[in-house]
């Protein structure tokens, strides 16, 4: 018996009332309720990930590979943004020196 078959059975036994599945009011009882809450949950699940294309086996083998992706992508930006900010403090301290030398006059000297 497939999912759709056993939710499909489970919500009739819910709207049927059968002695011991219903409570008071011939509302279903929390056990009914559970598992067609839970069987529910797991077809969407599934419907979900086949829609996302996440369904076979290779799946769990994609998602691992798209977060080591992921992660070296992060790692490099990372790097990049380092060697940025270092070349830019590198910069500023050339200008700087550059500034104290013409401004102790030491040009002269280089001549």
């Amino acid at each position: 018996m497939d999912e759709e078959e056993a939710l499909a059975r489970l919500v009739a036994l819910a709207g049927t009332g059968v002695a011991g599945t219903a409570g008071a009011f011939g509302a279903p009882d929390a056990a009914l309720l559970r598992a067609l809450v839970e069987e529910a949950s797991e077809l969407g699940a599934r419907r979900a990930l086949a829609r996302l294309g996440l369904a076979d086996e290779a799946a769990r083998g994609d998602i691992g590979d798209l977060r080591q992706l992921l992660g070296a992508w992060r790692d490099a930006k990372t790097s990049a943004w380092k060697a940025v900010v270092d070349w830019a403090v590198r910069g500023a301290l050339a200008l700087l020196v550059v500034g104290l030398a013409v401004k102790m006059g030491l040009l002269g000297l280089l001549r």
